[in-house]
């Protein structure tokens, strides 16, 4: 099993990233964009000015407006944001071959239906391959050719260690996982707290406080995990416990930049202001605090969280009320 040709769908930071990664992979890339300015400066100057500036792209990478330019693609990293991930997919159903492997790139739970985007993928390209793309990786790193590290979660072994193969770069290193929902969990739960570490920074809580919020989170993520059928070994690695260090510990992160920005005192509204690029935490906290209540699993920091860019909270009693929970055992 061979791949030659990668589409990637979405054009934002993080598409574009692993264009650029794939391209440096030795693939021949189609990097299909919605707006207009990103797919005219890469064409013109060979740079995403909109989203990834200052970084020259590989002449390997073709940008298309069309996803019909996709359908010869031998993979499909499919990389909008969460939220828009059904819609995206509805639209390239048309042009999907039975069996294509759609890599999902996008961490996050769906809004309204909570479901995770392998449960989205599954019910609207039933007929594809799935796979997920997760891990420690900032995509102006990547796309710089930075080393990083991943996870490729697929339940057919044979699929995953060929997409690892196909993606797998001089500084791009895939490992392998079967386990697409802890894989998807870890991603989808860190954005939200990578807000809470924000938080903790913008207030100057000091490090201590920023260790525990990191350690806590890692055990919501890891009982979420567990609660829908995810291994808690997977999201111990690079997809999760990985991955929530990385996001928790730069303002690089949109999601932490905008923790930081609330704890500094800005509201909502001012943190947002002017950002084009989606701080997925900010979009599935919501679904993230619903699916856990359905699924009965605790996990405080994440509901402070959700309750505080509702603005049912204010930031310092979200803290407090966290500093007053009951006194229990480490593991629970």
């Amino acid at each position: 099993m061979e791949f030659h040709t990668a589409g990637v769908i979405g054009g934002g930071a993080w598409g574009t990233a692993l264009a650029q990664s794939a391209a440096a992979a030795g693939l021949a890339v189609v990097l299909q964009a919605r707006e207009p300015e990103v797919i005219e400066s890469i064409r013109t100057r060979r740079v995403n000015d909109a989203f990834l500036p200052g970084i020259e792209l590989d002449s390997a990478i073709n940008v298309t407006s069309n996803l019909a330019d996709l359908a010869d693609c031998d993979l499909i990293l499919a990389v909008p944001p969460a939220q828009h991930m059904r819609a995206t997919l509805q639209a390239f159903a048309p042009y999907a071959r039975p069996g294509l492997p759609i890599v999902l790139c996008a961490k996050g739970v769906e809004r309204g239906s909570l479901k995770l985007m392998t449960e989205v993928l599954a019910e609207t390209v039933p007929s594809a391959t799935p796979a997920v793309l997760s891990g420690p990786s900032f995509a102006a790193e990547v796309a710089r050719g930075l080393p990083s590290a991943v996870t490729i979660a697929c339940e057919d072994e044979d699929m995953a260690v060929a997409l690892a193969t196909a993606l797998s770069g001089p500084v791009f290193r895939p490992y392998l996982a079967d386990d697409l929902i802890g894989a998807e969990t870890g991603g989808a739960l860190k954005n939200v707290l990578a807000i809470a570490c924000g938080i903790v920074e913008g207030r100057e809580l000091g490090r201590s406080a920023h260790a525990a919020v990191i350690t806590r989170g890692f055990a919501e993520i890891v009982r979420v995990a567990q609660a829908l059928g995810g291994k808690a070994e997977t999201v111990a690695g690079l997809c999760g416990l990985g991955d929530l260090v990385l996001t928790c510990s730069s303002p690089q992160s949109r999601n932490m930049s905008l923790g930081l920005a609330l704890g500094q005192g800005m509201s909502v509204e001012q943190a947002l202001a002017g950002k084009r690029s989606v701080a997925e935490g900010y979009e599935s906290a919501p679904a993230v605090r619903e699916l856990t209540r359905k699924l009965g699993v605790e996990t405080p920091i994440c509901e402070a969280v959700a309750a505080v860019l509702a603005g049912e909270t204010t930031v310092d009693a979200a803290i407090e009320a966290l500093l007053t929970r009951p006194l229990k055992p480490e593991r629970e």
